[in-house]
C-alpha cells in the first residue's frame, strides 16, 4: 500500500513518462462543446479513455448522449469496436454523468510493470476516439 504522497508521485511520474513517450497535443477539454470532454483515466484498477458528457441539466446531457448513440454503429465499426456506452455512469465522487469509454482492466498505476501496456492502450484508443470526435463534432454540436 502506498501513502497518499507516494501515490501522487507515482501518478505524476506515469503521466510525465506518458507525455514523453507519446507526445501529442490532445483535444481533451478543448472540445468547444460545454461540459463534453475527452479524458484519460488510469487508476489502481483500470485504464480508460472516454468522452464524458457532464451537463448538470439532464435534458442537455441526454441531448448530447443521444447524438453519440446515433453514431454508435460508426464508432464501433470504424473506430473502437469495444466502446461502452453508459448514460448513467457514476464517478467516484458520486456524480452521475454519461460516458462513452474503452477500458483496460487488470492494470494498476502503482505497478510499473503495467505502464507500457497501459500507455499503449491509452494512446491508441485516444487517437481513435479523438479522430472520431473531430470527424463528427459538427453533427454532435448541431
Amino acid at each position: 500500500m502506498f501513502s497518499k504522497s507516494d501515490s501522487k508521485q507515482i501518478r505524476q511520474e506515469f503521466w510525465t513518462n506518458f507525455g514523453k513517450e507519446y507526445p501529442n497535443k490532445w483535444l481533451l477539454y478543448n472540445t468547444k462543446i460545454k461540459d463534453v470532454t475527452l479524458k484519460f483515466t488510469f487508476t489502481t484498477k483500470k485504464a480508460q479513455v472516454s468522452i464524458d458528457i457532464e451537463p448538470d441539466d439532464l435534458l442537455i446531457r441526454s441531448y448530447y448522449y443521444d447524438k453519440f448513440v446515433s453514431l454508435k454503429n460508426i464508432l464501433i465499426s470504424e473506430y473502437i469496436p469495444d466502446i461502452i456506452f453508459d448514460d448513467r455512469y457514476e464517478l467516484d465522487n458520486e456524480k452521475v454523468i454519461s460516458r462513452l469509454y474503452a477500458e483496460l482492466t487488470g492494470v494498476s498505476i502503482h505497478d510499473k510493470t503495467c505502464w507500457k501496456e497501459a500507455m499503449q492502450f491509452l494512446y491508441n484508443k485516444m487517437l481513435k476516439l479523438e479522430s472520431f470526435f473531430i470527424e463528427y463534432k459538427d453533427y454532435i454540436d448541431d
